[in-house]
């Protein structure tokens, strides 16, 4: 179950890492890939299994797997936009605080003066 945090009293080294883990947590959903050989493939069916297909035979199965995570996208798109606001508040709320600590020392620069 998610944890609801106020950010606003969160200190600034503690929001860096909030950040850093929201990061982390959004990069870990795109995989990059290359393919060299455009004729004969190896197939990823699941649970450490591979197939060798033919491109077309493997271009089918990647359209049924295509429909399949396009459905997952959307089941989790509103839990990424989720975290793409928490992250934009928490780099405001970061911004801010970085504002108040900047003003606290001129403050006490000027005081001392």
């Amino acid at each position: 179950m998610a944890q609801s945090v106020n950010i606003t009293e969160l200190s600034l080294l503690q929001l860096e890492i909030l950040e850093n883990q929201l990061d982390q947590e959004v990069d870990s959903m795109y995989v990059p890939g290359k393919l060299h050989d455009v004729e004969d493939v190896l197939t990823d069916v699941g649970t450490g299994y591979y197939a060798e297909d033919t491109a077309e035979d493997a271009r089918d199965f990647f359209k049924r797997k295509i429909d399949f995570l396009t459905k997952q996208m959307e089941k989790i798109q509103p839990a990424l936009q989720e975290t793409h606001a928490m992250k934009q508040a928490v780099m405001e709320m970061m911004s801010q605080k970085i504002q108040q600590l900047t003003a606290l020392g001129a403050a006490q620069a000027t005081a001392k003066a």
